[in-house]
């Protein structure tokens, strides 16, 4: 009864942890991947408004004027060359979205290893081949790199920066090469760049500012804590945006009406305190596990992808699991299984508390 489709994708790790957590008392939790603020009371009240005065049906497939009009305000700020926008469910939906428009079956779509969890599953879903560009040690993917593994068959450039789950953010210098060599192939370009409000050591650029072949993916999921909400945005050439929207018709329908006109004014909300409070999390974290982890110091984003000194990640992880602490086996996000993401979206204390435990698990594995 199942279609043979369905046998390319997995179950997600990530959610397999979140059900683990139902489970245990207490636990001490670094494995998800959602800010640990709310969202703020002004956009509570704007949607609550917006439901009381009854804006609950369907909106136009491509979003509403106002938040399409902010989107690419905001995307002209930043220089990203795009020439239409949709609003979509989520970046996830805008994945789906985008995959299903450009992939066809034997296509080649070069993907950073690691990577977020969707990008191989989504990829081999729609027929698509995912060529992984191994990044380690430092998590920095390169138009050398890029450039080895181009064929005939290649078709797309998958970029995330800040990057889940390392946290790495590419400078300008790199994006530039990348482009160039993507320009000089005649490639698509697709930037995933949810996490682009988290950059604590200096600005993030977007790769669409430096080609215009970039179907660039972001919304408002992690900067203003809306995962529930499903808000997110592509935009890019018009040839592209045309058939995602077309295709949103009979899928998704519309992002949700409320949370679009909470949205508009979201675009408007200053969260520096909140990236300033994301900066001396990624801090506490790194320096408390520095001295026992070999660690690449994360920019941005709120993840961190350390080594497990074992070099066997899953059985760390299982370990941690038994003293009470949630984190995520690599493998998860790599076709190796050497490392482990921690979030540290999560209290201070949480932070803490997981520092000593890993530091504790970290010492007996060395014993052995």
């Amino acid at each position: 009864m199942i279609a043979e489709r369905m046998k390319m994708i997995d179950a997600s790790g990530i959610r397999k942890v979140f059900d683990l957590a139902k489970n245990m008392k207490d636990p001490v939790n670094l494995s998800i991947g959602q800010p640990d603020f709310d969202i703020p009371e002004v956009l509570k009240e704007e949607a609550i408004a917006a439901i009381r005065d009854g804006f609950n049906r369907y909106t136009v497939t491509q979003g509403i004027d106002e938040l399409r009009a902010g989107i690419g305000g905001a995307l002209k700020e930043k220089k990203v060359q795009f020439e239409d926008t949709l609003v979509t469910s989520g970046v996830s939906g805008g994945l789906l979205l985008a995959f299903m428009t450009v992939i066809n079956p034997g296509d080649e779509v070069i993907v950073p290893d690691p990577y977020f969890v969707m990008y191989k599953h989504l990829v081999n879903l729609v027929g698509g081949v995912p060529v992984f560009c191994d990044t380690y040690p430092d998590f920095r993917m390169d138009a050398g790199k890029i450039a080895a593994l181009i064929t005939p068959k290649t078709k797309i450039i998958l970029v995330n920066s800040p990057s889940n789950p390392t946290g790495a953010v590419s400078d300008e210098r790199t994006m530039r090469e990348i482009a160039a060599l993507a320009r000089e192939k005649g490639l698509l370009v697709i930037s995933d760049e949810i996490y682009d409000s988290f950059s604590y050591d200096g600005p993030c650029p977007s790769f669409g500012a430096f080609y215009d072949r970039t179907l660039t993916l972001n919304g408002f999921s992690k900067s203003l804590s809306m995962t529930g909400w499903r808000i997110g945005y592509a935009a890019g050439p018009k040839e592209i945006i045309k058939e995602m929207t077309k295709l949103q018709q009979y899928t998704f329908v519309c992002a949700p009406s409320f949370a679009q006109l909470a949205a508009v004014k979201g675009l408007d909300v200053p969260m520096e305190g909140y990236i300033a409070e994301y900066r001396g999390k990624r801090d506490l974290i790194y320096e408390g596990l520095k001295n026992e982890f070999r660690i690449v110091k994360p920019e941005g984003a709120f993840y961190m992808f350390p080594e497990a000194p074992n070099g066997a990640a899953s059985e760390f992880v299982r370990m941690a699991i038994e003293r009470n602490l949630l984190i995520i086996p690599g493998n998860v996000f790599s076709q190796r299984d050497t490392h482990f993401r921690i979030s540290y979206a999560a209290s201070s204390d949480t932070i803490k508390k997981g520092i000593d435990i890993l530091n504790e698990l970290a010492r007996t594995v060395k014993q052995k």
